[in-house]
């Protein structure tokens, strides 16, 4: 099992990510239910995403994917559109390329800043995670520690992740297999995201791609 209490991440990355949302609609939007408030294939360089390259890590545009490098052991990198929504579901493509099977890896939503948001991972080597960050502290919802789960695929190949964030209802689902749902009331609303983290090992490599953000 997998544990890790503490979002340790470099200030210095974190301020150069750091983005102003704007409003993009939500549940109260007006949109039909499924709609598409907001996607990404990352072709065009220039859709709003954080392009930032350190020593700690990079965010960017790569190879028609969107990019995140963790070069630190124990932390955790993150990238936001800068954007606002309430209850929606996000799912993503994600392709480890390269670095430990011991990392994790996801998408975010209700985001508010860098000590307030919720988070859904997979691992390389098999587990999965649903939690929060709540003023700085990270915790996990409605378990101790990352479970494993066989519908996640291992090593160098591509998940997809769909993360609901309904009320208090939160969902996470593998490859179309649905992992489980919790309950939590902390957060509202908030921007989206995509993370990626190591363990004891930096190096860790992933290429997200087919970001979609939809209405319930």
């Amino acid at each position: 099992m997998k544990f890790r209490f503490i979002f340790l991440v470099s200030s210095l990355l974190f301020s150069a990510l750091a983005c102003q949302a704007v409003s993009a609609g939500g549940s109260g939007s007006g949109q039909p239910s499924g709609s598409v408030l907001f996607q990404d294939d990352f072709s065009d360089p220039s859709s709003g995403w954080d392009r930032v390259n350190v020593d700690d890590g990079i965010t960017d545009y790569a190879d028609g994917a969107y990019r995140i490098y963790v070069n630190s052991s124990d932390s955790d990198v993150w990238a936001n559109p800068g954007l606002k929504f309430d209850d929606v579901y996000v799912e993503v493509d994600a392709t480890k390329i390269g670095g430990s099977d011991d990392n994790d890896y996801g998408v975010i939503c209700r985001y508010q800043d860098g000590d307030n948001f919720y988070f859904f991972v997979i691992s390389s080597d098999g587990y999965y995670g649903v939690g929060k960050v709540l003023q700085g502290e990270q915790q996990l919802i409605g378990m101790d520690s990352m479970p494993p789960s066989e519908v996640i695929k291992k090593g160098n190949v591509t998940n997809h992740l769909r993360a609901g964030c309904l009320g208090s209802k939160l969902s996470l689902a593998i490859n179309d297999q649905l992992l489980g749902e919790y309950d939590d009331t902390d957060f509202t609303s908030g921007d989206v995201g995509l993370v990626a983290g190591s363990f004891s090992e930096a190096g860790v490599d992933i290429h997200f791609d087919n970001f979609v953000v939809t209405k319930p």
